[in-house]
């Protein structure tokens, strides 16, 4: 096996403007409530927060999206939401970020939101509030999926678990007949579901859920490797927090150190990596420099407060230090 260390490597960033990506998943709206925290409550043993302001921000899939427009993607969304308020929100959020979205409403769900309390800057608390689409709703979806897809580079799979991708084996099939490279972000502990995807994104404890815990650098690439071939994987790309990432390919596995100059947040970053990954795939960029460039803007968004983009000048000024190293 061809096991290499590239952390140095230049990464060449090609016009990305070019690339059309199709995201398509759970989508939700992140709120964030911003206070002081002076003192802890009398009724229980827990902070007061006095609320100073509020934001919204798209969430899930939608963060997928709103990360690939904003290193210059085409970026065309598929999801599903409830006749709400928030559904309503997201997209509106889609169309500020220069998002093509098409959401189809579910008038018997509410839309997916995740509400996080925060305090001093450290998140205190987070509130789900989410239901299941309907299968008559999903199978509109996939009708309109089917029809996009002639009109993409590639194909990003977010699953939250949420419910709105269930017809995924089926995407995958059908991205993968029309010559596009499908992505997949995956959940849970079934990834018979994500087989014949180009490349596999999941994050450590993802996939210790699912080939167990390793013992080892040798122990985990004959376990990624394994499940690869079990699944007919192109690749399979393991994030790994603060060791950075790993690509594992037939006969190869690349490793790339982690960038991270501060870790603020980490929430998001996985939505990040596959959006980048994505649009360099999208323009015929190899794997390597696909990586790469996602392991610098990875480093970048976890610096940041909860679910955030990277943007084309981000990324080219820290090009340029690398270069300039």
């Amino acid at each position: 096996m061809d096991n290499a260390l590239n952390s140095k490597a230049i990464v060449k960033i090609p016009d990305l403007a070019r690339a059309r990506v199709l995201v398509v998943g759970d989508v939700m709206l992140d709120r964030y409530w911003f206070g002081e925290v002076s003192r802890i409550s009398p009724e229980a043993p827990v902070p007061i927060v006095k609320i100073q302001r509020t934001e919204e921000r798209p969430g899930g899939a939608a963060n997928v999206a709103r990360n690939a427009a904003s290193v210059g993607a085409q970026t065309v969304l598929l999801s599903v939401v409830g006749d709400d308020d928030a559904g309503r929100r997201i997209a509106q959020l889609a169309h500020e970020a220069s998002i093509n979205a098409h959401l189809h409403q579910d008038p018997a769900i509410s839309t997916t939101v995740k509400l996080r309390v925060v305090g001093r800057q450290q998140q205190l608390l987070r509130i789900d509030f989410e239901t299941a689409p309907s299968r008559e709703v999903l199978a509109d979806k996939l009708a309109d999926y089917e029809k996009l897809l002639d009109g993409c580079d590639a194909v990003i799979l977010s699953d939250y678990g949420k419910g709105g991708l269930t017809h995924i084996s089926r995407m995958i099939e059908m991205g993968r007949a029309a010559g596009k490279p499908v992505l997949v972000d995956p959940k849970g502990s079934d990834y018979s579901r994500y087989a014949g995807a180009t490349i596999l994104t999941p994050n450590r404890s993802e996939l210790q859920e699912v080939v167990g815990k390793w013992d080892s650098e040798a122990d985990l690439e004959e376990r990624a490797q394994n499940l690869r071939r079990k699944l007919g994987l192109q690749a399979l790309l393991l994030t790994r927090s603060e060791d950075g990432m790993s690509l594992f390919r037939e006969g190869s596995v690349l490793h790339e150190s982690a960038r991270a100059r501060e870790v603020f947040d980490v929430s998001g970053a996985g939505d990040t990596v596959i959006a980048v990954v994505g649009a360099m795939l999208a323009v015929h960029a190899t794997m390597e420099d696909a990586m790469r460039l996602a392991n610098l803007a990875a480093g970048i968004v976890v610096g940041k407060l909860g679910t955030a983009t990277v943007n084309m000048e981000e990324l080219r000024a820290l090009t340029a230090v690398r270069k300039g190293n």
